[in-house]
């Protein structure tokens, strides 16, 4: 069973209420997985727009934070529970003209392993999963000669499925 609940992650009054209509509606909570995030214009940092950037950190970074907070409050009450935060490669290697969104997924290795560290003695297991290039609809709309370019570097020489990212996701929400 799942329903959907439309919440602007990086606002903390609508966070609470997601998690509150989620504890009205299956009882407690066991997962929770993050994976609201934005990419932001691609451009130089010399160009990055303030805006873009405070969006990307405040739902990429602030997001993931209040959402884990939400579930941990539940979690350690419950004696466990798993979250799963979406990350990227991104994050490890840099983004060519999007470096906010690559420091935005550094900040959440980060924050996994030292939510993990944290909250582990509470019976709560935290990891991410940091996707390469995915084809979403994003990849969808860039230039085919691109999409190549990208291909040649990756060793299977193929862009991931979101299928793949979701089957990860789901192995490490199981026992």
């Amino acid at each position: 069973v799942a329903i959907a609940i439309q919440a602007d992650t990086s606002r903390p009054d609508e966070v609470e209420k997601m998690f509150q209509r989620a504890d009205r509606e299956f009882g407690s909570l066991v997962a929770l997985v993050n994976n609201a995030g934005v990419a932001g214009r691609r451009s130089p940092l010399q160009d990055i727009d303030l805006d873009d950037l405070r969006r990307v950190m405040e739902v990429n970074v602030i997001g993931y934070f209040l959402c884990a907070r939400e579930a941990v409050r539940r979690m350690a009450v419950a004696g466990g529970g798993v979250i799963v935060n979406i990350s990227s490669q991104a994050g490890q290697y840099g983004g060519h003209h999007m470096v906010h969104y690559a420091a935005s997924k550094a900040a959440i290795n980060v924050f996994t392993l030292g939510l993990a560290r944290e909250v582990a003695a509470s019976g709560i297991r935290v990891n991410a999963v940091s996707p390469g290039v995915i084809g979403t609809h994003q990849h969808d709309l860039s230039d085919p000669g691109v999409r190549e370019q990208i291909c040649a570097d990756i060793p299977l020489a193929r862009i991931g499925t979101a299928e793949e990212v979701a089957e990860a996701v789901l192995w490490l929400l199981s026992e």
